[in-house]
């Protein structure tokens, strides 16, 4: 085997990497909306989630926090650049949208409800 064959046997190992890596791994769509059905049952007090108790291990002790991306910053400043952002206001496009219930996945595969007719065909 010559000195080509060698120098080839990496190739786009960091792509694989890069694609499986958890690190920097952010909330999914439907966790972010169980963040906000919290808020709105509490009377659309955002302090809940936004304010909380000082943690060292978070930046900026935990108290600057992005509800939609959800994500800690060091500082007020950080956060509001972080907010005039393509990527936080992308990730805001996405939660308007309704997210999908396992009753609408269900009926999306042919699986009914109880009362349905597809439910007293399966039982005869």
């Amino acid at each position: 085997m010559g000195k080509v064959g060698r120098s080839r046997t990496h190739k786009g190992n960091r792509d694989k990497y890069r694609k499986y890596r958890t690190r920097n791994y952010a909330k999914d769509l439907d966790q972010v909306h169980e963040d906000i059905k919290k808020v709105t049952e509490n009377g659309g007090d955002e302090t809940i989630l936004k304010i909380q108790e000082w943690n060292e291990d978070l930046p900026g002790l935990g108290q600057y926090y992005c509800i939609p991306c959800a994500r800690y910053f060091i500082n007020s400043e950080a956060l509001n650049e972080h907010q005039r952002g393509k990527n936080h206001k992308k990730r805001v496009k996405l939660l308007k949208e309704v997210p999908y219930t396992q009753a609408e996945a269900e009926a999306a595969v042919g699986y009914s409800t109880e009362n349905s007719r597809g439910n007293a065909i399966i039982n005869n």
